[in-house]
């Protein structure tokens, strides 16, 4: 009998613990009001280095607009550790405005720094900045422009093509209206060439609200596949979906923007190619709300999204400006912001939590 009742124990701490096994989720809060870098923490975007650190990057002041005095901040969590360090000031301008900041470590070992710099009130009048570190995103180079015309700015990370160069997706926004993304709005994308140094521009993808913030991931040859935030305001409207652009040529020229099967609140997604080939789309699966936070999987090349997930489903939230890495263990990590732009979290995730 004693036997038995050991056994039953056993049967059901295993019921109890099966669960937690085969979903792996976890929501982690990351910094918050109480790191003194200011009250407003958004975009926040995160990166592997090469040594196995994570290294996050967000812009933080008193709020988006009229803070000269904001800066972009970078914190690093050391491989094995569970700790992230006290954010450091990495990037100001003791006259202009800053937003949008992507960390990122290219083959060779040099960190970029891409972030934008806005010359007036609004964002129509920013040009992007970068800077570089070659010790791992410990120390800087200074800044350095890298666009010239006023509204172009930068939101997503880089991707290497297959031919070596990198490919930088970026905006180009227009309009004086701060509570509105004009039709006139256009997203394209800049190659660079490592053996050259030198910056090319792609065509411009137009389509029928507008669009911004392109994120693209290679599918294979030279097919590419970019998701853009919609044009438009944060009314919400029942025909506001992701924009959708491919390239057949690696990147050179884009289609015309074509509204997806996935609707979009006037908010960031981020769209990556992970290990096993697949592709995951992050989005908020809202005509109106960034909320919830959502994930599809693809496992044909992007030509349908049948595995879907939310991973952050309050009815009152808000859950903004995913950037999604994959780490060389597997894990997929989502970094966003929450709670009117104060938070900065993260979802950690493996693939096979999506799929059946």
């Amino acid at each position: 009998m004693k036997s038995l009742r050991w056994l039953t124990l056993a049967f059901l701490w295993w019921v109890t613990l099966a669960p937690v096994v085969a979903d792996s989720l976890r929501l982690e809060r990351l910094f918050g009001p109480e790191i003194p870098t200011g009250d407003y923490k958004h975009p926040a975007s995160l990166t592997e280095l090469a040594n196995g650190d994570l290294f996050v990057a967000f812009f933080s002041g008193h709020g988006e607009y009229k803070d000269n005095a904001a800066a972009v901040f970078g914190a690093r969590q050391k491989r094995g550790s569970k700790r992230w360090s006290k954010p450091v000031k990495i990037a100001a301008n003791p006259f202009y405005a800053l937003g949008n900041a992507i960390p990122w470590q290219a083959p060779d070992g040099v960190v970029w720094l891409f972030y934008v710099t806005r010359y007036g009130e609004l964002w129509d009048s920013s040009r992007i900045t970068a800077k570089i570190s070659r010790d791992g995103a410990r120390t800087w180079s200074e800044p350095f422009q890298l666009t010239f015309e006023a509204g172009t700015m930068v939101r997503n990370r880089p991707l290497v093509l297959p031919d070596g160069d990198y490919l930088l997706p970026v905006y180009h926004e227009v309009g004086n209206d701060p509570e509105s993304v004009g039709p006139d709005c256009t997203s394209y994308f800049l190659r660079y060439h490592p053996a050259t140094g030198q910056w090319t521009e792609s065509n411009r993808v137009r389509s029928r609200l507008g669009n911004i913030q392109p994120a693209p991931a290679w599918i294979a040859g030279d097919h590419l596949v970019a998701f853009c935030r919609r044009g438009g305001n944060y009314d919400g409207q029942p025909d506001g979906w992701l924009v959708r652009t491919e390239s057949r040529d690696a990147g050179k020229t884009w289609s015309p923007g074509q509204d997806s099967e996935f609707p979009n609140p006037n908010a960031a997604v981020d769209f990556l190619r992970l290990q096993s080939g697949h592709h995951l789309l992050v989005y908020n699966r809202s005509f109106s709300d960034r909320t919830p936070l959502s994930v599809a999987l693809s496992t044909d090349g992007a030509k349908t999204f049948p595995h879907r997930r939310d991973l952050i489903a309050e009815s009152k939230g808000d859950y903004g400006y995913p950037t999604a890495i994959q780490t060389r263990d597997g894990k997929i990590h989502v970094m966003f912001t929450s709670h009117e732009r104060t938070v900065v979290q993260q979802a950690v995730f493996s693939e096979s939590d999506l799929l059946p």
